[in-house]
C-alpha cells in the first residue's frame, strides 16, 4: 500500500541529511494532510524527491520520528533485525558480571521512540510517542524472539507517569504485557553488586543503568574515605562506595521508603547498614546542619533529579547546581573530590561547568576538574544525534 508524501520545509530537509531522526512541529508540517497517529509516511522535499520513511505523531512537537532514510515496511522482521544489531553492540560494554542494562537506546539503535531496558531475565519497555502503540504487538513478538526473557512490562509514557504521580493512591507505573510477572523485589546485579528492583511501582525501577560505569569509576577512589551521598535514591552509588572500602557512607534522601531500600541492598551485598548512616530530610536542610556541626567529608557526590518538589525547598537543575556546590564545598576536605552528576538533556556540559564554577566562586573555593564522562556502551548515541547526549559525571579535586 503506497504512503502518503507529507513534504518538509528546507531545514528539515537538511537536517534529514544530515541524518537526524527528528521532524519537529513547523509551519510547513502544519499544512500536512490529515493522518493517523502511528502511520508510516513518506518525507519528501519540495520537488517531491523521497527523503526518509518516518513514523507520524501529529499530536506530538516531534510530528515524525524517522525509521528508514528509504522505503520499506515495518515488519516483526525488519524489527528484529534492528533488535540483532543492538544486541550486537553491546559486545562493547562490558557486561560480564551485570545483567541490569539498556538493550535498546532509541534513536542511539535506530528505533527512535523507544526503549528497552534489561532487569534479570525481564524486559521493560517504554515508549515516549503513542505512534508505537499500532505497532506494540509487533515489537512485542520481535522482543521475544530475540531476548527470550521471562517477561515484558510496559512502562507508561511520561505525560502518563506525571497524571499517575498526581494521584494518591494506586501507583502503578508499568504493567506486564507477556509472559510471568517478576518477583518483588527483584534482585539484579551489576559490577558484580546485587540491588533489588521493583518492575511495578514507582517512577524509576530503583536503579538507573545509565551510571553504570560512573558507580565503576568510583569505586576505584573510595578505600578509607569519608563519603557524602546526596539524593542518594535507594543507594546504588552509596552501595558502590561501601563495596569498595569506603570508611564511612552517609545517604541523605528525602524519601523514608526509598532508604530503606537502600539499607536492603547494604544487607544484601553483606554490607552492615548500621556501619553507615542514612538521613531521611531536606537535601539542603541536612548541608545547613551538617556546616553547623562543622561535618567534613572526603567525597561528596549529588546525582539530582532534574526536578522534583518537597513540602519545604524545590530543585531544579537550572541554577539548582550552582547552590548545590556552594553548599556542599565548605564540608569538603581540602584535596577533596566533589563528584557531581546531572542527566538534564537541555543543559550542556558547557553550560554544566558554568553552574559548578558559580556554585565554587559563592564557596570561596577553586575547583579542578580530572574526569568528565556520560553515559556508558549501551546508551550508544550517533553522531547526528547530539540531543542523545544527556549524561554529564564530572570529578573535580577541591583545591
Amino acid at each position: 500500500m503506497a504512503m502518503k508524501k507529507y513534504q518538509v520545509g528546507p531545514e528539515t530537509v537538511r537536517m534529514v541529511k544530515l541524518g537526524h531522526p527528528w521532524v519537529i512541529a513547523d509551519r510547513y508540517t502544519k499544512q500536512w494532510p490529515t493522518g493517523k497517529v502511528g502511520e508510516l509516511i513518506d518525507l519528501v522535499d519540495e520537488k517531491n524527491n523521497h527523503l526518509a520513511t518516518a513514523l507520524y505523531d501529529p499530536n506530538d512537537r516531534i510530528v515524525a520520528r524517522i525509521l528508514q532514510f528509504g522505503k520499506f515496511q515495518l515488519t516483526r522482521e525488519w524489527l528484529e533485525k534492528k533488535l540483532q544489531q543492538a544486541k550486537q553492540l553491546r559486545h562493547h560494554a562490558g557486561l560480564e558480571d551485570t545483567d541490569a542494562y539498556r538493550w535498546l537506546n532509541g534513536e542511539g539503535d535506530g528505533l527512535p521512540g523507544v526503549t528497552v531496558d534489561r532487569y534479570g531475565d525481564y524486559l521493560m519497555l517504554q515508549l515516549y510517542t503513542p505512534a508505537w502503540d499500532s505497532h506494540l504487538d509487533k515489537l512485542t513478538a520481535a522482543l521475544q524472539s530475540v531476548f527470550q526473557p521471562k517477561g515484558i512490562y510496559r512502562k507508561l509514557r511520561p505525560q502518563e507517569t506525571r497524571a499517575l504521580e498526581a494521584q494518591k493512591k494506586g501507583k502503578e507505573y508499568s504493567r506486564l504485557i507477556a509472559g510471568s510477572a517478576a518477583s518483588v523485589p527483584l534482585p539484579v546485579v551489576e559490577n558484580g553488586l546485587t540491588y533489588l528492583v521493583d518492575l511495578r511501582e514507582g517512577l524509576n525501577t530503583g536503579l538507573f543503568p545509565d551510571q553504570r560505569r560512573n558507580r565503576q569509576e568510583l569505586m576505584g577512589r573510595v578505600a578509607g574515605k569519608r563519603v557524602l551521598n546526596l539524593f542518594a535514591f535507594t543507594g546504588a552509588f552509596s552501595v558502590a562506595a561501601a563495596a569498595a572500602g569506603a570508611k564511612r557512607v552517609v545517604s541523605v534522601d528525602v524519601s523514608k521508603k526509598y532508604l530503606q531500600v537502600a539499607r536492603d541492598n547494604f544487607s544484601i551485598n553483606r554490607l552492615n547498614p548500621k556501619k553507615h548512616e542514612f538521613i531521611v530530610g531536606d537535601v539542603f536542610a541536612e548541608l545547613a546542619r551538617m556546616q553547623e556541626q562543622q561535618c567534613r567529608f572526603d567525597i561528596i557526590l549529588f546525582d539530582p533529579p532534574s526536578f522534583s518538589t518537597t513540602k519545604k525547598s524545590r530543585f531544579s537543575t537550572h541554577g539548582g547546581t550552582t547552590k548545590l556546590a556552594a553548599a556542599t564545598l565548605p564540608l569538603l576536605e581540602q584535596g577533596g573530590l566533589l563528584i557531581t552528576s546531572s542527566n538534564h538533556q537541555k543543559v550542556s556540559l558547557d553550560d554544566y561547568f558554568k553552574e559548578l564554577r558559580r556554585g565554587a566562586l559563592q564557596a570561596d573555593s577553586d575547583l579542578k576538574t580530572i574526569f568528565t564522562s556520560g553515559q556508558p556502551e549501551d546508551f550508544p548515541c550517533s553522531v547526528s544525534f547530539p540531543e542523545g547526549r544527556y549524561l554529564k559525571f564530572v570529578i573535580s579535586v577541591k583545591s
